[in-house]
C-alpha cells in the first residue's frame, strides 16, 4: 500500500513535500525506529482515546508514554485509551495498527504534544507497517495547524 489515500490527499491539500522511506515490516514504534534508523523521538505516533464526546487523537513522540491521568486533568475530560480493534472503522484505508498521526485528515479531534513542535524533521506511519512519511517539522505543524497543544506524554 505504501501510503494511505487519506494521508496522501492531506499532504497534497496542504502542499507539503514529503519522502516515503521504506523499512522492514515492524509491529511497534520502537521496531519502526530501529528498522528505519530514525531516532524514536522523531517519530510521531497517534494514540486514540475516547469519551462520551467521541474519539480523539493524542499525537506524541513514539518514545514517550501517554500519561492518561495527566491528560484527563489537562483536558478536563474522562478520556480512555481505545483498543486497537476499534481503529479499523476510523482508519479504513490503513493496515490495522498503522495509525497516521493526522487526526484532522480523518476528522478526529487532535491534541499535539509540545515535544514534537521543535523538531527539524518528523517521521510518522504512512498507513502500513513498512513506510514512514518524512517531512520537515514546520510542515508537520502546518498539517496539524489549529489543534490544541499541550504536554500529554513523558519519557521513561
Amino acid at each position: 500500500m505504501a501510503i494511505a489515500e487519506t494521508v496522501k490527499n492531506h499532504l497534497t491539500q496542504k502542499a507539503v513535500d514529503y519522502t516515503l522511506p521504506s523499512h522492514p515490516h515492524s509491529g511497534s514504534s520502537h521496531e519502526t525506529a530501529e528498522a528505519s534508523h530514525v531516532p524514536e523521538d522523531h517519530i510521531a505516533k497517534g494514540v486514540i482515546v475516547k469519551d462520551t464526546s467521541g474519539y480523539a487523537m493524542l499525537v506524541v513522540p513514539a518514545i514517550n508514554y501517554v500519561d492518561m491521568k495527566h491528560v484527563r486533568k489537562e483536558l478536563g475530560r474522562e478520556l480512555e485509551l481505545v483498543e486497537e480493534n476499534e481503529f479499523s472503522k476510523l482508519f479504513s484505508d490503513c493496515e490495522p495498527g498503522a495509525v497516521p498521526p493526522l487526526g484532522p485528515a480523518y476528522q478526529i479531534e487532535t491534541f499535539l504534544d509540545e515535544a514534537l513542535t521543535s523538531l527539524a524533521n518528523v517521521y510518522f506511519e504512512a498507513g502500513d507497517h513498512e513506510h514512514l512519511v518524512h517531512i520537515s517539522g514546520d510542515d508537520f505543524k502546518t498539517l496539524l495547524s489549529g489543534v490544541r497543544h499541550g504536554h500529554y506524554s513523558h519519557g521513561d
